[in-house]
Protein backbone atom coordinates (compact mmCIF):
# COMPACT_ATOMS: atom_id res chain seq x y z
CA UNK A 1 0.00 0.00 0.00
CA UNK A 2 1.48 3.40 -1.01
CA UNK A 3 2.62 5.32 2.33
CA UNK A 4 1.17 8.64 0.23
CA UNK A 5 -2.33 7.46 0.48
CA UNK A 6 -4.96 9.82 2.88
CA UNK A 7 -5.14 8.03 5.98
CA UNK A 8 -8.81 6.79 6.39
CA UNK A 9 -11.00 7.38 9.42
CA UNK A 10 -12.94 3.69 10.82
CA UNK A 11 -15.74 3.77 12.89
CA UNK A 12 -15.69 1.18 15.26
CA UNK A 13 -19.48 -0.14 16.43
CA UNK A 14 -19.14 -1.88 19.44
CA UNK A 15 -21.47 -5.02 20.06
CA UNK A 16 -20.38 -5.91 23.50
CA UNK A 17 -23.41 -4.85 24.73
CA UNK A 18 -25.78 -7.25 22.39
CA UNK A 19 -23.84 -9.50 20.78
CA UNK A 20 -21.09 -9.72 23.31
CA UNK A 21 -23.77 -10.58 25.83
CA UNK A 22 -25.11 -13.08 23.92
CA UNK A 23 -22.09 -15.47 24.26
CA UNK A 24 -22.95 -17.83 27.11
CA UNK A 25 -22.24 -16.55 30.56
CA UNK A 26 -21.49 -12.83 29.66
CA UNK A 27 -24.98 -11.50 30.37
CA UNK A 28 -25.03 -8.51 32.29
CA UNK A 29 -27.73 -6.62 34.55
CA UNK A 30 -28.30 -3.25 34.26
CA UNK A 31 -25.85 -1.62 36.12
CA UNK A 32 -23.00 -3.69 34.41
CA UNK A 33 -24.51 -2.31 31.51
CA UNK A 34 -24.65 1.22 31.94
CA UNK A 35 -20.93 0.64 33.66
CA UNK A 36 -19.94 -0.39 30.39
CA UNK A 37 -21.45 2.04 28.20
CA UNK A 38 -19.15 4.85 30.50
CA UNK A 39 -16.27 2.78 29.85
CA UNK A 40 -16.84 2.76 26.20
CA UNK A 41 -17.55 6.40 25.84
CA UNK A 42 -14.26 7.14 27.74
CA UNK A 43 -12.84 4.75 24.87
CA UNK A 44 -14.57 6.88 22.28
CA UNK A 45 -16.31 4.29 20.04
CA UNK A 46 -18.52 5.47 17.70
CA UNK A 47 -21.88 3.06 18.04
CA UNK A 48 -22.56 1.27 20.81
CA UNK A 49 -25.38 -1.41 20.08
CA UNK A 50 -27.23 -1.45 23.34
CA UNK A 51 -29.37 -4.32 22.80
CA UNK A 52 -32.08 -6.38 20.92
CA UNK A 53 -34.91 -3.83 22.37
CA UNK A 54 -37.85 -6.40 21.45
CA UNK A 55 -36.70 -9.40 23.04
CA UNK A 56 -37.89 -8.62 26.29
CA UNK A 57 -38.86 -6.38 28.55
CA UNK A 58 -35.72 -5.80 30.37
CA UNK A 59 -33.57 -5.53 27.31
CA UNK A 60 -36.00 -2.78 26.10
CA UNK A 61 -35.08 -0.98 29.86
CA UNK A 62 -31.55 -1.74 29.40
CA UNK A 63 -31.30 -0.29 25.74
CA UNK A 64 -33.50 2.90 26.97
CA UNK A 65 -31.40 3.38 29.88
CA UNK A 66 -28.39 3.11 27.86
CA UNK A 67 -29.76 5.43 25.23
CA UNK A 68 -30.59 8.12 27.65
CA UNK A 69 -26.84 8.19 29.60
CA UNK A 70 -24.51 7.98 26.31
CA UNK A 71 -23.40 11.60 25.35
CA UNK A 72 -21.84 10.94 22.97
CA UNK A 73 -21.65 7.74 20.78
CA UNK A 74 -24.46 6.77 18.11
CA UNK A 75 -27.21 4.06 20.44
CA UNK A 76 -28.29 1.60 18.16
CA UNK A 77 -30.84 -1.27 18.79
CA UNK A 78 -30.87 -4.38 16.56
CA UNK A 79 -34.58 -5.24 15.61
CA UNK A 80 -35.78 -7.81 12.83
CA UNK A 81 -37.61 -6.54 9.63
CA UNK A 82 -40.92 -6.66 11.14
CA UNK A 83 -43.05 -3.33 12.23
CA UNK A 84 -43.29 -4.12 15.84
CA UNK A 85 -39.44 -4.84 16.18
CA UNK A 86 -38.77 -1.74 14.44
CA UNK A 87 -41.46 0.04 16.62
CA UNK A 88 -39.79 -1.33 19.86
CA UNK A 89 -36.33 0.15 18.64
CA UNK A 90 -37.21 3.02 18.08
CA UNK A 91 -38.60 3.45 21.16
CA UNK A 92 -36.25 2.53 23.21
CA UNK A 93 -33.26 4.25 21.45
CA UNK A 94 -35.37 7.67 20.46
CA UNK A 95 -34.20 9.50 23.48
CA UNK A 96 -30.44 9.25 22.78
CA UNK A 97 -28.71 12.14 21.71
CA UNK A 98 -27.44 10.02 18.62
CA UNK A 99 -29.95 6.81 17.69
CA UNK A 100 -29.62 4.22 15.62
CA UNK A 101 -31.50 1.38 14.39
CA UNK A 102 -30.04 -1.67 13.03
CA UNK A 103 -32.45 -3.90 10.73
CA UNK A 104 -31.37 -7.34 9.69
CA UNK A 105 -32.74 -9.89 7.52
CA UNK A 106 -30.98 -12.81 6.30
CA UNK A 107 -29.79 -13.57 2.50
CA UNK A 108 -28.16 -16.91 2.01
CA UNK A 109 -29.99 -19.56 0.31
CA UNK A 110 -29.61 -21.86 3.33
CA UNK A 111 -31.13 -19.07 5.77
CA UNK A 112 -33.97 -18.38 3.17
CA UNK A 113 -35.17 -21.81 2.57
CA UNK A 114 -34.48 -23.44 5.97
CA UNK A 115 -35.16 -20.37 8.46
CA UNK A 116 -37.50 -17.88 6.92
CA UNK A 117 -39.18 -20.04 4.25
CA UNK A 118 -39.45 -16.94 2.51
CA UNK A 119 -38.35 -16.64 -1.86
CA UNK A 120 -35.83 -14.27 -2.96
CA UNK A 121 -38.33 -12.07 -4.11
CA UNK A 122 -39.80 -11.43 -0.37
CA UNK A 123 -36.97 -11.42 1.18
CA UNK A 124 -36.05 -8.04 -1.15
CA UNK A 125 -38.94 -7.03 -0.38
CA UNK A 126 -39.12 -7.16 2.93
CA UNK A 127 -35.72 -5.70 3.45
CA UNK A 128 -36.76 -2.40 0.93
CA UNK A 129 -39.91 -1.91 3.03
CA UNK A 130 -38.41 -2.57 6.28
CA UNK A 131 -36.32 0.16 5.58
CA UNK A 132 -38.29 2.57 4.10
CA UNK A 133 -40.54 2.18 7.30
CA UNK A 134 -37.23 2.48 9.84
CA UNK A 135 -36.33 5.45 7.90
CA UNK A 136 -39.51 7.58 8.56
CA UNK A 137 -38.60 7.10 12.19
CA UNK A 138 -35.20 7.60 12.34
CA UNK A 139 -32.41 8.81 10.42
CA UNK A 140 -29.57 7.06 11.09
CA UNK A 141 -30.73 3.29 9.89
CA UNK A 142 -28.45 0.51 9.58
CA UNK A 143 -29.33 -2.83 7.68
CA UNK A 144 -27.08 -5.97 7.48
CA UNK A 145 -27.55 -8.99 5.61
CA UNK A 146 -27.31 -12.08 8.07
CA UNK A 147 -25.33 -14.88 6.56
CA UNK A 148 -23.76 -11.96 3.85
CA UNK A 149 -20.93 -14.15 2.68
CA UNK A 150 -22.79 -17.49 2.33
CA UNK A 151 -24.79 -15.61 0.09
CA UNK A 152 -24.90 -15.16 -3.70
CA UNK A 153 -22.98 -12.29 -5.31
CA UNK A 154 -26.51 -10.54 -7.91
CA UNK A 155 -28.64 -11.04 -4.69
CA UNK A 156 -26.46 -9.21 -2.54
CA UNK A 157 -25.90 -6.24 -4.86
CA UNK A 158 -29.74 -6.02 -5.79
CA UNK A 159 -30.70 -6.09 -1.80
CA UNK A 160 -27.70 -3.70 -0.85
CA UNK A 161 -28.76 -1.20 -3.74
CA UNK A 162 -32.29 -0.82 -2.68
CA UNK A 163 -32.03 -0.29 1.19
CA UNK A 164 -29.86 2.24 0.19
CA UNK A 165 -32.53 3.62 -1.90
CA UNK A 166 -35.02 2.93 0.60
CA UNK A 167 -32.54 5.36 2.67
CA UNK A 168 -30.29 2.95 4.80
CA UNK A 169 -27.12 4.99 5.84
CA UNK A 170 -24.93 2.20 6.75
CA UNK A 171 -25.04 -1.45 4.96
CA UNK A 172 -23.03 -4.18 6.90
CA UNK A 173 -21.34 -7.39 5.60
CA UNK A 174 -21.93 -9.70 8.60
CA UNK A 175 -19.75 -13.08 8.32
CA UNK A 176 -22.48 -14.37 10.58
CA UNK A 177 -21.10 -18.11 10.75
CA UNK A 178 -17.21 -16.79 10.87
CA UNK A 179 -16.50 -18.95 7.54
CA UNK A 180 -14.77 -16.42 5.25
CA UNK A 181 -11.38 -16.49 4.53
CA UNK A 182 -9.62 -12.91 4.77
CA UNK A 183 -9.18 -13.32 0.57
CA UNK A 184 -12.70 -14.04 0.62
CA UNK A 185 -13.78 -11.04 2.42
CA UNK A 186 -11.32 -8.86 0.75
CA UNK A 187 -13.01 -10.03 -2.78
CA UNK A 188 -16.44 -9.48 -1.42
CA UNK A 189 -16.18 -5.74 -0.30
CA UNK A 190 -14.16 -4.68 -3.32
CA UNK A 191 -16.74 -6.11 -5.31
CA UNK A 192 -19.75 -4.68 -3.60
CA UNK A 193 -18.59 -1.45 -3.86
CA UNK A 194 -17.51 -1.86 -7.67
CA UNK A 195 -21.07 -3.11 -8.37
CA UNK A 196 -23.44 -1.15 -6.57
CA UNK A 197 -24.43 1.83 -7.37
CA UNK A 198 -24.31 4.31 -3.99
CA UNK A 199 -22.20 1.77 -2.38
CA UNK A 200 -19.30 4.39 -1.53
CA UNK A 201 -21.98 7.48 -0.26
CA UNK A 202 -22.72 5.80 2.75
CA UNK A 203 -20.90 3.84 5.41
CA UNK A 204 -20.47 -0.17 4.20
CA UNK A 205 -19.38 -1.88 7.70
CA UNK A 206 -18.37 -5.78 8.26
CA UNK A 207 -19.10 -7.95 11.53
CA UNK A 208 -17.13 -10.87 11.72
CA UNK A 209 -17.45 -13.68 13.42
CA UNK A 210 -14.80 -16.05 15.03
CA UNK A 211 -15.36 -19.65 14.52
CA UNK A 212 -12.37 -20.63 12.42
CA UNK A 213 -10.26 -17.86 14.64
CA UNK A 214 -9.93 -15.52 11.56
CA UNK A 215 -12.42 -12.63 12.86
CA UNK A 216 -9.66 -10.28 13.25
CA UNK A 217 -8.15 -11.26 9.63
CA UNK A 218 -11.39 -11.04 8.28
CA UNK A 219 -11.85 -7.71 9.69
CA UNK A 220 -8.54 -5.96 8.68
CA UNK A 221 -8.67 -7.77 5.19
CA UNK A 222 -12.34 -5.97 5.01
CA UNK A 223 -10.59 -2.69 5.91
CA UNK A 224 -8.27 -2.45 3.31
CA UNK A 225 -10.91 -3.78 0.94
CA UNK A 226 -12.61 -0.72 1.70
CA UNK A 227 -15.49 -0.60 4.72
CA UNK A 228 -15.76 2.37 6.67
CA UNK A 229 -16.82 0.98 9.85
CA UNK A 230 -16.25 -2.40 11.89
CA UNK A 231 -18.13 -4.08 14.06
CA UNK A 232 -16.34 -5.85 17.03
CA UNK A 233 -16.34 -6.80 20.75
CA UNK A 234 -14.03 -5.63 23.89
CA UNK A 235 -11.90 -8.90 24.55
CA UNK A 236 -13.57 -10.86 21.56
CA UNK A 237 -16.54 -12.13 23.53
CA UNK A 238 -19.84 -13.05 21.16
CA UNK A 239 -22.12 -15.78 20.09
CA UNK A 240 -19.97 -19.10 19.80
CA UNK A 241 -16.31 -18.47 19.19
CA UNK A 242 -17.03 -14.75 19.36
CA UNK A 243 -16.14 -11.42 17.00
CA UNK A 244 -13.36 -9.84 16.10
CA UNK A 245 -11.60 -8.51 19.04
CA UNK A 246 -12.06 -4.36 19.44
CA UNK A 247 -8.29 -3.79 21.11
CA UNK A 248 -6.71 -6.58 17.90
CA UNK A 249 -8.42 -4.57 15.11
CA UNK A 250 -7.55 -0.94 16.76
CA UNK A 251 -3.80 -1.68 17.88
CA UNK A 252 -3.18 -3.97 14.29
CA UNK A 253 -4.31 -0.27 12.55
CA UNK A 254 -2.47 1.95 14.74
CA UNK A 255 0.79 -0.43 14.89
CA UNK A 256 0.44 -1.25 11.05
CA UNK A 257 -0.32 2.07 9.68
CA UNK A 258 1.53 2.59 7.01
CA UNK A 259 0.53 -0.71 5.63
CA UNK A 260 -3.52 0.10 6.85
CA UNK A 261 -3.26 3.73 6.31
CA UNK A 262 -6.43 4.02 8.26
CA UNK A 263 -6.75 4.79 11.55
CA UNK A 264 -9.41 4.98 14.45
CA UNK A 265 -10.55 7.30 16.98
CA UNK A 266 -10.54 5.59 20.02
CA UNK A 267 -8.46 6.24 22.68
CA UNK A 268 -6.01 3.34 23.37
CA UNK A 269 -4.82 4.28 26.44
CA UNK A 270 -8.30 3.05 27.59
CA UNK A 271 -7.92 -0.34 26.25
CA UNK A 272 -6.57 -2.16 29.30
CA UNK A 273 -8.83 -0.82 32.14
CA UNK A 274 -12.01 -1.28 29.57
CA UNK A 275 -10.76 -4.73 28.99
CA UNK A 276 -10.90 -5.55 32.60
CA UNK A 277 -14.18 -3.99 33.31
CA UNK A 278 -15.94 -5.92 30.46
CA UNK A 279 -14.23 -9.26 32.31
CA UNK A 280 -15.17 -7.95 35.63
CA UNK A 281 -18.64 -7.71 34.76
CA UNK A 282 -19.13 -10.63 32.97
CA UNK A 283 -16.94 -13.09 34.68
CA UNK A 284 -15.16 -13.96 31.73
CA UNK A 285 -11.96 -14.02 31.77
CA UNK A 286 -9.35 -13.41 28.71
CA UNK A 287 -6.89 -16.43 28.41
CA UNK A 288 -3.00 -15.59 29.57
CA UNK A 289 -1.97 -15.49 26.52
CA UNK A 290 -4.54 -13.51 24.73
CA UNK A 291 -3.18 -10.18 22.27
CA UNK A 292 -2.88 -6.69 23.53
CA UNK A 293 -4.60 -7.64 26.69
CA UNK A 294 -3.50 -11.15 27.72
CA UNK A 295 -1.45 -11.25 30.94
CA UNK A 296 1.54 -12.51 29.11
CA UNK A 297 0.98 -10.17 26.38
CA UNK A 298 4.04 -7.90 27.47
CA UNK A 299 5.94 -10.01 29.15
CA UNK A 300 9.25 -11.78 28.59
CA UNK A 301 10.73 -14.88 30.36
CA UNK A 302 13.14 -16.36 27.99
CA UNK A 303 16.72 -14.69 29.28
CA UNK A 304 17.39 -13.71 25.43
CA UNK A 305 14.20 -11.43 24.95
CA UNK A 306 14.77 -10.02 28.85
CA UNK A 307 18.42 -9.14 27.25
CA UNK A 308 16.61 -7.82 24.38
CA UNK A 309 13.89 -5.30 25.67
CA UNK A 310 16.34 -4.26 28.53
CA UNK A 311 18.26 -3.10 26.36
CA UNK A 312 15.75 -1.72 23.48
CA UNK A 313 11.88 -2.67 24.17
CA UNK A 314 11.05 -2.15 20.01
CA UNK A 315 13.60 -5.62 20.32
CA UNK A 316 10.35 -7.76 21.18
CA UNK A 317 7.70 -4.98 21.33
CA UNK A 318 5.96 -3.86 18.70
CA UNK A 319 3.72 -1.62 20.70
CA UNK A 320 4.33 0.15 24.21
CA UNK A 321 2.18 -1.39 27.14
CA UNK A 322 1.53 2.20 28.00
CA UNK A 323 0.07 2.47 24.83
CA UNK A 324 -3.02 0.73 26.02
CA UNK A 325 -2.66 1.96 29.73
CA UNK A 326 -0.54 -0.33 31.37
CA UNK A 327 2.50 1.60 32.89
CA UNK A 328 5.53 -0.55 32.79
CA UNK A 329 6.19 0.69 36.20
CA UNK A 330 5.21 -1.04 39.43
CA UNK A 331 4.70 1.72 41.88
CA UNK A 332 4.43 0.15 45.34
CA UNK A 333 1.58 2.41 48.10
CA UNK A 334 1.23 1.73 51.57
CA UNK A 335 -0.56 2.84 54.33
CA UNK A 336 1.49 5.57 54.79
CA UNK A 337 0.06 7.14 51.07
CA UNK A 338 -1.85 9.43 50.67
CA UNK A 339 -5.14 10.48 48.85
CA UNK A 340 -2.95 12.28 46.33
CA UNK A 341 -0.65 9.51 44.97
CA UNK A 342 -3.20 6.92 44.76
CA UNK A 343 -5.88 9.25 43.04
CA UNK A 344 -2.27 9.78 40.44
CA UNK A 345 -1.70 5.98 40.53
CA UNK A 346 -5.42 5.47 39.42
CA UNK A 347 -4.98 7.52 36.90
CA UNK A 348 -1.57 6.22 35.33
CA UNK A 349 -3.10 2.71 35.33
CA UNK A 350 -6.24 4.05 33.19
CA UNK A 351 -8.80 4.60 35.70
CA UNK A 352 -10.63 8.22 35.23
CA UNK A 353 -13.06 8.51 37.84
CA UNK A 354 -15.08 10.93 39.92
CA UNK A 355 -14.13 12.45 43.17
CA UNK A 356 -16.42 10.65 44.97
CA UNK A 357 -15.68 7.07 43.42
CA UNK A 358 -11.95 7.99 44.40
CA UNK A 359 -12.66 8.75 47.72
CA UNK A 360 -14.90 5.69 48.32
CA UNK A 361 -11.38 3.41 46.61
CA UNK A 362 -9.36 5.33 48.98
CA UNK A 363 -11.12 4.19 52.05
CA UNK A 364 -10.80 0.56 50.56
CA UNK A 365 -7.11 0.87 49.54
CA UNK A 366 -6.07 2.40 53.85
CA UNK A 367 -8.11 -0.69 54.49
CA UNK A 368 -6.49 -3.33 52.29
CA UNK A 369 -2.72 -1.42 53.21
CA UNK A 370 -3.61 -2.24 56.97
CA UNK A 371 -3.72 -5.97 55.92
CA UNK A 372 -0.93 -6.27 53.43
CA UNK A 373 2.59 -4.56 54.00
CA UNK A 374 2.58 -3.03 50.96
CA UNK A 375 -0.14 -2.43 48.14
CA UNK A 376 0.76 -3.12 44.33
CA UNK A 377 -0.33 -1.65 40.80
CA UNK A 378 -2.88 -4.87 40.60
CA UNK A 379 -4.09 -4.53 43.97
CA UNK A 380 -5.28 -0.89 43.12
CA UNK A 381 -6.82 -2.12 39.92
CA UNK A 382 -8.29 -4.95 41.31
CA UNK A 383 -10.13 -2.46 43.92
CA UNK A 384 -11.39 -0.12 40.98
CA UNK A 385 -12.52 -2.82 38.69
CA UNK A 386 -13.77 -5.26 41.70
CA UNK A 387 -15.21 -3.32 44.02
CA UNK A 388 -18.37 -1.96 43.61
CA UNK A 389 -19.60 1.62 44.07
CA UNK A 390 -21.75 2.31 47.80
CA UNK A 391 -25.16 2.34 47.04
CA UNK A 392 -27.61 4.06 49.25
CA UNK A 393 -30.63 2.25 48.83
CA UNK A 394 -28.41 -1.27 48.66
CA UNK A 395 -31.19 -3.77 50.28
CA UNK A 396 -28.57 -6.03 51.84
CA UNK A 397 -25.02 -5.02 53.18
CA UNK A 398 -22.51 -6.73 55.40
CA UNK A 399 -22.08 -5.58 58.65
CA UNK A 400 -20.07 -8.51 60.10
CA UNK A 401 -19.13 -12.23 60.22
CA UNK A 402 -17.55 -15.16 62.02
CA UNK A 403 -17.32 -18.48 61.33
CA UNK A 404 -15.99 -21.93 63.09
CA UNK A 405 -14.72 -24.74 60.66
CA UNK A 406 -12.68 -27.70 61.20
CA UNK A 407 -12.36 -31.65 59.87
CA UNK A 408 -14.06 -32.93 63.11
CA UNK A 409 -16.77 -30.12 62.96
CA UNK A 410 -19.70 -29.20 61.66
CA UNK A 411 -18.84 -26.09 59.94
CA UNK A 412 -21.20 -22.84 61.56
CA UNK A 413 -21.38 -19.20 60.19
CA UNK A 414 -22.55 -16.52 62.14
CA UNK A 415 -23.76 -13.39 59.75
CA UNK A 416 -24.27 -9.86 60.20
CA UNK A 417 -26.07 -7.42 58.04
CA UNK A 418 -28.08 -4.53 57.55
CA UNK A 419 -31.50 -5.60 56.17
CA UNK A 420 -33.33 -2.22 54.52
CA UNK A 421 -31.52 -0.23 57.18
CA UNK A 422 -31.85 -2.54 60.29
CA UNK A 423 -29.11 -5.19 61.69
CA UNK A 424 -30.47 -9.03 61.36
CA UNK A 425 -28.14 -11.74 62.40
CA UNK A 426 -28.34 -15.11 61.15
CA UNK A 427 -26.80 -18.73 62.40
CA UNK A 428 -26.15 -21.70 60.05
CA UNK A 429 -24.71 -24.47 59.44
CA UNK A 430 -23.15 -26.13 55.93
CA UNK A 431 -20.75 -28.48 54.64
CA UNK A 432 -18.03 -25.99 54.81
CA UNK A 433 -17.82 -21.85 56.29
CA UNK A 434 -18.79 -20.73 53.02
CA UNK A 435 -21.76 -22.45 52.36
CA UNK A 436 -22.73 -21.60 55.68
CA UNK A 437 -22.51 -18.47 55.08
CA UNK A 438 -24.43 -18.21 51.89
CA UNK A 439 -27.59 -19.64 54.28
CA UNK A 440 -27.12 -17.26 56.85
CA UNK A 441 -27.41 -14.62 54.15
CA UNK A 442 -30.19 -16.73 51.91
CA UNK A 443 -32.13 -16.80 55.41
CA UNK A 444 -32.42 -13.42 56.23
CA UNK A 445 -32.82 -12.10 53.05
CA UNK A 446 -35.74 -14.71 52.89
CA UNK A 447 -35.33 -16.17 49.73
CA UNK A 448 -34.84 -19.70 50.82
CA UNK A 449 -35.30 -20.82 47.15
CA UNK A 450 -32.31 -18.99 45.69
CA UNK A 451 -29.97 -21.86 44.25
CA UNK A 452 -26.20 -21.37 43.45
CA UNK A 453 -26.10 -22.39 39.59
CA UNK A 454 -22.15 -21.35 39.83
CA UNK A 455 -18.53 -20.11 42.04
CA UNK A 456 -15.56 -19.27 40.99
CA UNK A 457 -12.87 -18.15 43.37
CA UNK A 458 -9.69 -17.20 42.15
CA UNK A 459 -6.37 -14.58 42.83
CA UNK A 460 -6.40 -11.12 41.04
CA UNK A 461 -2.97 -10.49 42.30
CA UNK A 462 0.19 -12.14 43.74
CA UNK A 463 1.48 -13.29 47.20
CA UNK A 464 0.31 -15.10 50.26
CA UNK A 465 -1.62 -11.89 50.92
CA UNK A 466 -3.07 -12.19 47.70
CA UNK A 467 -6.50 -10.00 46.77
CA UNK A 468 -8.68 -12.82 45.38
CA UNK A 469 -12.08 -12.44 43.32
CA UNK A 470 -15.20 -14.26 44.16
CA UNK A 471 -17.54 -14.52 41.73
CA UNK A 472 -21.15 -16.56 41.90
CA UNK A 473 -24.36 -16.85 39.63
CA UNK A 474 -27.94 -16.96 41.67
CA UNK A 475 -30.95 -18.81 40.05
CA UNK A 476 -34.25 -17.49 41.47
CA UNK A 477 -37.56 -17.35 39.58
CA UNK A 478 -35.92 -18.49 36.19
CA UNK A 479 -33.26 -15.52 36.38
CA UNK A 480 -29.91 -15.92 37.15
CA UNK A 481 -28.24 -12.75 39.55
CA UNK A 482 -24.59 -12.23 39.40
CA UNK A 483 -22.13 -11.14 42.32
CA UNK A 484 -18.45 -10.20 42.73
CA UNK A 485 -16.17 -9.26 45.08
CA UNK A 486 -12.48 -8.95 46.03
CA UNK A 487 -10.92 -9.43 49.35
CA UNK A 488 -7.96 -10.94 51.25
CA UNK A 489 -10.01 -13.15 53.06
CA UNK A 490 -11.72 -15.79 50.63
CA UNK A 491 -14.75 -16.07 52.98
CA UNK A 492 -15.41 -12.52 52.80
CA UNK A 493 -15.15 -11.63 49.57
CA UNK A 494 -17.33 -14.90 48.78
CA UNK A 495 -20.02 -13.46 51.34
CA UNK A 496 -19.57 -10.06 49.81
CA UNK A 497 -20.17 -11.53 45.89
CA UNK A 498 -23.30 -13.79 47.05
CA UNK A 499 -25.01 -10.53 48.77
CA UNK A 500 -24.20 -8.80 46.20
CA UNK A 501 -26.17 -10.92 43.90
CA UNK A 502 -29.14 -11.90 46.35
CA UNK A 503 -29.60 -8.02 46.03
CA UNK A 504 -30.22 -7.81 42.55
CA UNK A 505 -32.85 -10.58 42.86
CA UNK A 506 -34.80 -8.32 45.86
CA UNK A 507 -34.36 -5.29 43.98
CA UNK A 508 -35.98 -7.45 40.68
CA UNK A 509 -38.59 -8.98 43.21
CA UNK A 510 -39.42 -5.57 45.09
CA UNK A 511 -39.89 -3.91 41.41
CA UNK A 512 -42.64 -6.46 39.91
CA UNK A 513 -40.33 -7.61 37.24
Amino acid sequence: MNDTQATRRIKIFDTTLRDGEQSPGCSMNLSDKLLVTEQLESLRVDVIEAGFAASSEGDFQAVRAIAEKAKTAVVASLARCRKADIDRAWEAVKVAVHPRIHVFLATSPIHMECKLRMTPDEVYKNAVESVAYTKSLCPDVEFSLEDCTRSERPFIYRVIQGVIEAGATTVNIPDTVGFATPEEMYALIHDILENVPGARDIDLSCHCHNDLGLGVANTLAAIRAGVTQVECCVNGIGERAGNAALEEVVMALKTRHTFYQADTNIDTTRIYSVSKTVCNVTGSRVQANKAIVGENAFAHEAGIHQHGVLANPLTYEIMTPESIGLPRSKMVLGKHSGKHAFSQRLEDLGFRLEEARVEELFVKFKALADRKKVVSDADIEALAIHTQPVREDQILRLDRFSVLASDVITPVSTVRVVFDGKLVEEVATGDGPINASFAAVRSIAGLPEARLEHYSLGAVTEGMDAQCEATVKVLYAGRSYRGSAVSTDVIEASILAYIQALNFALEVLRKGE
